[in-house]
C-alpha cells in the first residue's frame, strides 16, 4: 500500500531508504556548516541571531537545492556520474581523516552581513554536499528537497553535538564515510557506458564492486589515521 509525500512523490520502502541516506549525508557533511552559523552570530544579540540563522539557513537551502538540480541535470550526461563518483569518493576519504577545508569566518555585527555570510559559506562548503545528495537521490528532486528540509532542524541544533561526537568516538566518522564511499560506489555502477567498458550488468556483482570501493576506502582512511596518529605520537614524544 502506497501513501504520497505532500510534495506529490510515491513513498515506498525504497523511497524511504533513499530519503533516510540523503538525510544522513546531509547530516554528516553538515558539521562546518553549523560551525559556521555559529561563527557567524555569535555577536548579534539573542534575537537578531534568531533572525540570522533563520534566514540565513533558509537561503542556504534554497541555494543547496538549486545546486542539487542543476548536478542531477548533468549526472544524466554520460561519464558525469563517473567523475561525480570518484568526487564524492574523495570526499568519502577526506571526511574520515579529517581534511575539511578551514573556512575562517569573521564574527558579523549586522544581521544582514550575518546572512550573506552564513549563504556564501554555506554555498562554497555544500558543493561536497551536494554532489553527496544527487548521487544518493537517483535524480529524484523532490526527495533532495524533502531530505534537505528534513535535517535542516538537526543541521542547526544538532551538528555541533555530531562533531563533538566524531572527534570522540572515532567509528562514527567511519560510518558517515561508509555511507558517501558506498553512494559513490552506486554511482558509478550506475553509469552505462562505464558498465559497458567493463562488461558488467547491474545485479549481485555491481553491488559486490560497490562494497569493495567502500571498503577500500575505509581501509585507506584507516591506514592514513593510523600513520597520522604515530606521527603525532613521535612529535608529543620529542616535545617531552
Amino acid at each position: 500500500m502506497e501513501n504520497f509525500f505532500p510534495i506529490g512523490l510515491a513513498f515506498s520502502s525504497g523511497a524511504l531508504i533513499v530519503l533516510l541516506k540523503i538525510i544522513a549525508i546531509d547530516i554528516i557533511l553538515s558539521g562546518d556548516n553549523a560551525v559556521v552559523i555559529a561563527m557567524a552570530t555569535r555577536n548579534l544579540p539573542k534575537e537578531q541571531q534568531n533572525k540570522a540563522i533563520f534566514w540565513g539557513t533558509g537561503g542556504a537551502v534554497i541555494l543547496r537545492i538549486i545546486f542539487a538540480i542543476i548536478i542531477v541535470q548533468l549526472l544524466k550526461i554520460p561519464y558525469v556520474e563517473i567523475v561525480g563518483g570518484l568526487l564524492l569518493l574523495w570526499i568519502a576519504f577526506k571526511v574520515l581523516i579529517g581534511g575539511e577545508e578551514d573556512v575562517h569566518v569573521k564574527s558579523q555585527s549586522g544581521v544582514m552581513k550575518a546572512i550573506g555570510t552564513i549563504i556564501l559559506a554555506d554555498a562554497i562548503m555544500s558543493l561536497d554536499n551536494v554532489v553527496a545528495l544527487a548521487g544518493a537521490a537517483n535524480n529524484h528532486i523532490g526527495l533532495i528537497a524533502a531530505g534537505v528540509a528534513i535535517s535542516i532542524p538537526v543541521m542547526i541544533f544538532g551538528s555541533k553535538i555530531i562533531v563533538k561526537a566524531m572527534n570522540r568516538f572515532s567509528w562514527i566518522a567511519y560510518i558517515g564515510s561508509g555511507i558517501l564511499a558506498w553512494t559513490a560506489g552506486e554511482m558509478l555502477m550506475k553509469d552505462e557506458k562505464l558498465l559497458q567498458l567493463l562488461n558488467i550488468s547491474h545485479g549481485p556483482i555491481t553491488y559486490i564492486i560497490s562494497a569493495l570501493i567502500t571498503i577500500f576506502i575505509l581501509a585507506a582512511g584507516y591506514t592514513v589515521n593510523r600513520i597520522i596518529d604515530a606521527k603525532r605520537e613521535m612529535q608529543h614524544q620529542h616535545v617531552h
